[in-house]
């Protein structure tokens, strides 16, 4: 069998005697797409921040397919070993069109005399033309990214990390002010994202996480308290004791 794309086993943090993660486990599989869900404190921001090597575990084994020891490397060489992250505020260039923030984007050689050279070829530019048609924005290419809605602006940043070529993508509640249109097309977007790689939404809309149709991972005070598909997880008692309600 595959390696899993992530693997989180017994991972514990904590800060000034609070236990943000408490022997935290966890497996997403190579093309995956999981939602995680749970009250607020209950270490899904501390999980992403482990995984991306913004924060470093107490005590546990955090793998990258199965080889990397994410625990051990810091952001920038994790984020180059194909993780990319989008927080909740989308950071997208106001003053560039939206086929320039992609270009800027893009996975290529950086320094400065590289860059004083850099011309797109054939092959970045159809990469950028196959994202914009992935993200829903071929026909506002042109347009000036600070024009865009809210919705289009999160497509954009997701649509910049994928300029990236991730081999996960952690999306922290990427529907959070979107119209209910948006959130829809939002949940398409990452539908068709799954499977070429893998994708972890934490999400607090379960609407939208019903959309999505995938495994749930329910996460309370730094540990799983249940798992399965939104049904089970949503008829699950102790869920609605501590997070759904009645």
């Amino acid at each position: 069998m595959a390696e899993p794309i992530l693997y989180l086993d017994g991972v514990s943090v904590s800060f000034d005697g609070f236990k943000a993660l408490n022997g935290l486990s966890l497996i997403v599989e190579s093309g995956e797409l999981r939602t995680i869900i749970g009250p607020n404190g209950a270490g899904k921001t501390t999980m992403m921040d482990v995984v991306t090597g913004k924060t470093r575990p107490d005590t546990g084994t955090v793998l990258f397919k199965g080889k990397h020891d994410l625990t051990r490397l810091d952001e920038a060489r994790i984020a180059n070993l194909g993780i990319g992250r989008k927080f909740q505020k989308p950071t997208v260039f106001d003053s560039l069109s939206v086929f320039e923030n992609l270009e800027l984007a893009l996975k290529a050689q950086r320094d400065p005399f590289a860059a004083l050279r850099f011309k797109l070829d054939g092959a970045q530019r159809a990469r950028i033309d196959e994202v914009l048609a992935l993200i829903g924005l071929a026909d506002r290419a042109r347009e000036l990214a600070g024009i865009l809605s809210h919705g289009q602006r999160q497509w954009l940043e997701i649509g910049m990390l994928l300029m990236q070529d991730p081999e996960l993508l952690l999306v922290d509640e990427p529907v959070a002010g979107m119209t209910d249109q948006e959130t829809e097309q939002t949940a398409e977007l990452l539908r068709r994202i799954a499977g070429l790689r893998s994708v972890i939404v934490v999400e607090h809309d379960m609407e939208f996480v019903r959309a999505l149709a995938t495994k749930v991972t329910v996460l309370h005070e730094g540990s799983v308290l249940a798992e399965g598909p939104i049904d089970q997880v949503q008829a699950n008692e102790r869920v609605i004791e501590v997070y759904l309600g009645r």
